[in-house]
Parts: structure tokens; C-alpha cells; sequence
């Protein structure tokens, strides 16, 4: 009997200690597995950078630069298509900044970064559509496009990228978004018919290859293998997709401050100062000189793409260079906010398309079934404004690949209610916007109210300017600006 007691008692304390070991494991109170002699374990010795899996206390230049990037990863988690099951989606309105593409400024004096922007099936990142995506482009020459489109390349395919080219990464990361979107509102709200016909779809890209093929990208993973006849990209000559309207005094002088603002911040960082002159020695070039080749848009490639900096034989350009540079971005974009300048100048360059947006959500709320999914392939000065206008002052500065998407639904209970969600990457942000923040008090109405956002853009949006201007023909053309 003793020796049964001593037993019990040996295989419950067994047991406790187990249970407190996995939970000190658990709490990474104590390591998972044995470092090595020089203090990394064996599986994060290959890792160069850490995964930004949980966001810094403070800002964190290379964390943001990570974000930025966007390489493809796991599959990404979206709040789009969220709604009570007794609501019905009516449209969507989709707005992104193209894929991940090669750099558009050179740093004087040094090798090109050695990209590929072939599109190759054994080389990461990869999607499991990337070959049936060329497959299908190269099949499309004699597509609808509106011109100049029909000269631009449907994806690319230079061994050594050009300048401004779309690259593997940026295809791969609009097969995801595209698939993504396939996947909540085809296959889950079915918001097109099955028999589909080009006037469901409104696609609309500037004239750049990169934003041309990322609108492909997006638009094959969303209807793969789609039926050419039924395709009609329009050209769209302005970022801000301004269209016809796009003559606005007003808004050019917001930029011209603007643009004096960044100015003068810059002179303000003797940080800053000292690092262009350091890379400038490096290059050997006046200072003045390489700050104009805009830097940081070349080291953004080298960082996303694993690649070394620049070197010669007098130095290296290096990662301490990259964050001084990357901060003083992050610095412009926080005054950015918190300056009315840059506001004036975003509710003026938004305001064209988001009326077109919300003109066609008005036609769909009534009942035409036309246009129902709209696409525009655009820039990160396209995404920006959008932003800084609906008042998303929190967001990021568009990524790679980010999305923009505006949805309608139909209470189907009350059939002639339609609501309006907004989300950006993934986040449902409409109760950020500055049309709604106080609507998510109301709990019997768990979506923000269509009229909310018209009476935003027909009339909220120029009384925020403080001109007495009630349409955008005015404030645009006010003289006492």
C-alpha cells in the first residue's frame, strides 16, 4: 500500500513538472531548442532578417521597409466580404497600387541591382498559377485595349529588368490579391453571373507596363482562363484618374506647399544631410547630385530583393545609410498628416474617382447590373490621396500591391437600404473614415450608410477645404486661394 502511495505520488509530481515545463515553453520563458556555441539555434542561423510578425513599440525603419516590400508568404487573412447573412453584396470597387517592380532611379556610378523579371516557374516567390498566367497573356495580343495600351507588354520578361519594371514578386503578389478575391466573391457571394459579360467589368490602368500587367495579374487570378472578347482595358492618362477633370488650379497650388513642406523638413535633418554626403563620397559624386537620383528608390529594391548594396572602392552604402533614409521618409509622411496642406491637395486630386466610384455604386444600388466589379490598376500617388481624403490618417503609405476596396451590400430586409464598407489591405477601415467615425454607435446598423459616403464626396469633401465652395468646379478655380 506504501509503495502504491509513493508511486502515485511520483507519477503526479512527473506530471506537474511536465506541465510547468511546456508552459515556461509556451511563454518563451525558456528556449525551444539548444543554441549553438555562438548563441543562435541551428534553425534561426539562416535567417538574416526576423519576420515582422508583431508590430515595434517605437518606429522601426526596417520593420516599415518590411511592410513595404510585401514579399508573398503564407496566405494573407482579409476582412473583405464580412456581413450579416442577411445582406446582400451589390458591387465592388477595387483600387491598387501596382506589384513590386524595378527601381526607376539609378544611384550614379554603381552596378544596376541584377534582377530577373523573367517570369520563372522554380524561382521564389511562386503561385501556382504563374505559368497558366503567361500561358494566357501571351494568347491576348489581339485583345481590347484602349490605346496606347495595346503597345505596352502583357507581362514581363527581360532577363535584367528595365527600369520601372514589373518583376516576378509583383506578378505573384497580384495572382494572390486576385485569387484572394476569387475566392470571397465569386465563390462565396457569387457576385457575378456565371455567364459574365464585359459590361460587369470596369477596368481601367494608366499607361505603364507595371500597372497594365499588375491589373492582368490581379484580374487572371480573380477569372482565370478569362474569355479575351469579354476584356476591355481603358487608358487612363492621369494617376490621380482625374479623367476629364483633371485642370485644377487650386489643387497644384496645395501641391507647390506641399512640396515647399518636405523641403524645409528636409533641411532640418542634419542626420540626413550627413548621410547623402557620406553615400555621395562613396559614388564619388557632388551630394547634390545623388540626392537628385533619389536613392532610397533603389535601396527599397536592393532590401526587398536580398540584394547587397551598392559598392566601390571607396566603401559601401550600407544598412545604417538605408535607415536614416527610410526614417526621414517615415518623419515626412507623419508631419505629412498632421499638416492641412497636403489635405487640401488630396480632397481636390481624389475627388474625380471617387465620384466615378460612387456614381457607379449608385446605379448599381438601383438596380443595373453593369459594372459591378471595377478595377483600377494605379500608383501609390493615386492610393495616397484616396487615404488622406476619406481620412484614413492611420494608414500606411501604399505598399507594393496594396488594395483600396469599396463595397455596396443591400439590406435584404429592407431591400431599399445599401451600406458601404471600406477596406484597405485586407482591414475594414469604414469606421475610420471621416464620413462614418461615429456611425458604429448606431449597433442596429452595422455597416455605414451609402448616402453617408455620397454626401461626403458631393459635399463634405469641399466644405472640409474651409472656401465656400459647394462643387468642384469652384474650388478648384478659387482665386483667393
Amino acid at each position: 500500500m506504501l509503495f502504491r502511495n509513493r508511486f502515485l505520488l511520483l507519477l503526479a509530481l512527473a506530471a506537474l513538472l511536465a506541465f510547468v515545463s511546456l508552459s515556461l515553453q509556451f511563454f518563451h520563458l525558456i528556449p525551444l531548442s539548444a543554441a549553438s556555441k555562438n548563441g543562435v539555434s541551428s534553425k534561426s542561423r539562416k535567417r538574416i532578417m526576423p519576420a515582422p510578425v508583431t508590430e515595434p513599440p517605437v518606429m522601426d525603419p526596417v520593420y516599415e521597409a518590411l511592410l513595404y516590400c510585401n514579399t508573398p508568404s503564407v496566405a494573407e487573412r482579409s476582412m473583405e466580404g464580412h456581413a450579416p447573412h442577411h445582406f446582400r453584396l451589390v458591387s465592388v470597387h477595387v483600387l491598387i497600387r501596382h506589384g513590386d517592380r524595378y527601381p526607376l532611379y539609378a544611384i550614379p556610378r554603381t552596378k544596376r541591382p541584377e534582377i530577373d523579371c523573367t517570369l520563372v516557374a522554380n524561382r521564389k516567390p511562386y503561385h501556382p498559377k504563374l505559368e497558366a498566367f503567361v500561358s494566357h497573356m501571351a494568347r491576348g495580343s489581339g485583345a481590347s485595349f484602349e490605346s496606347p495600351l495595346h503597345s505596352l507588354p502583357l507581362y514581363p520578361s527581360h532577363p535584367l529588368c528595365e527600369m520601372g519594371e514589373l518583376t516576378q514578386t509583383g506578378v505573384v503578389q497580384h495572382l494572390q490579391n486576385g485569387q484572394l478575391l476569387r475566392d470571397i466573391y465569386l465563390k462565396k457571394h457569387k457576385l457575378l453571373p456565371s455567364e459574365w459579360s464585359e459590361d460587369h467589368l470596369y477596368l481601367e490602368t494608366t499607361g505603364k507596363s507595371r500597372t497594365l500587367q499588375s491589373g492582368l495579374a490581379l484580374l487572371y487570378g480573380f477569372l482565370p482562363d478569362f474569355d479575351w472578347t469579354k476584356v476591355f482595358f481603358r487608358h487612363q492618362p492621369s494617376a490621380l484618374f482625374c479623367s476629364g477633370s483633371c485642370y485644377c488650379p487650386v489643387r497644384n497650388q496645395y501641391l507647390e506647399k506641399e512640396q515647399r513642406r518636405q523641403y524645409l523638413l528636409r533641411l532640418k535633418n542634419s542626420q540626413l544631410e550627413r548621410t547623402y554626403g557620406e553615400m555621395a563620397k562613396v559614388v564619388d559624386v557632388p551630394t547634390k547630385q545623388l540626392r537628385a537620383a533619389n536613392p532610397i528608390d533603389s535601396l527599397l529594391c536592393h532590401f526587398c530583393h536580398n540584394v547587397s548594396f551598392p559598392c566601390t572602392r571607396s566603401g559601401c552604402i550600407d544598412m545604417e545609410h538605408f535607415k536614416v533614409l527610410r526614417t526621414h521618409q517615415l518623419e515626412d509622411e507623419r508631419e505629412r498628416r498632421e499638416k492641412k496642406l497636403y489635405l487640401g491637395y488630396a480632397l481636390l486630386g481624389a475627388h474625380p474617382i471617387l465620384n466615378q466610384t460612387i456614381s457607379r455604386m449608385q446605379r448599381a444600388a438601383e438596380g443595373r447590373e453593369e459594372e459591378i466589379f471595377a478595377l483600377y490598376s494605379a500608383h501609390d500617388v493615386t492610393l495616397s490621396p484616396v487615404l488622406s481624403a476619406l481620412g484614413l490618417t492611420g494608414a500606411r503609405f501604399p505598399r507594393f500591391a496594396a488594395r483600396l476596396i469599396f463595397e455596396l451590400w443591400q439590406d435584404r430586409e429592407k431591400p431599399s437600404e445599401h451600406f458601404v464598407r471600406i477596406l484597405y489591405n485586407g482591414m475594414d477601415v469604414t469606421f475610420h473614415t471621416s464620413f462614418c467615425q461615429d456611425h458604429h454607435k448606431r449597433p442596429h446598423k452595422p455597416m455605414c450608410p451609402l448616402e453617408n459616403l455620397v454626401h461626403f464626396v458631393r459635399r463634405d469633401m469641399f466644405a472640409a477645404l474651409g472656401s465656400g465652395s459647394t462643387n468642384y468646379y469652384d474650388a478648384c478655380h478659387k482665386e483667393e486661394f
